[in-house]
């Protein structure tokens, strides 16, 4: 989107203020389909930097994530928690990851995530 959707924003700025990572979201951004539970961006850098400090091998990049700050005024990106890319019949990681997603670079999106079944 050249102009980020304002509802979006506005459903993201919610998700900040209540520091819950409960709301379900599904977006299509770069052509790619991610979906999982939005995380306010504090919650979000905190649990990355918990990650990369339980890595041998990328512990120092852990404090990038907790000393970094949030922005001041409306959110400019969406925090996913326990995520998946969505390739044909599942998702990529299974068990979910942490993504960031510009709401300018989101082109759709819809309540709630979307899972598969072989039923």
């Amino acid at each position: 989107m050249s102009k980020p959707d304002a509802l979006l924003v506005d459903v993201a700025a919610l998700v900040e203020s209540g520091h819950s990572n409960q709301m379900p979201l599904s977006v299509v951004a770069g052509g790619a389909v991610i979906t999982g539970r939005l995380a306010p961006e504090a919650v979000w850098r905190q649990r990355v930097s918990e990650v990369l400090a339980d890595s041998a091998h990328l512990t120092d990049f852990s404090a990038v994530f907790t000393a970094a700050k949030t922005g001041e005024g409306p959110p400019t990106h969406l925090h996913f928690h326990v995520a998946q890319i969505l390739q044909g019949t599942m998702g990529i990681p299974e068990t979910g990851g942490m993504y960031r997603v510009a709401i300018e670079d989101v082109s759709a999106w819809s309540m709630g995530d979307f899972s598969y079944s072989d039923h």
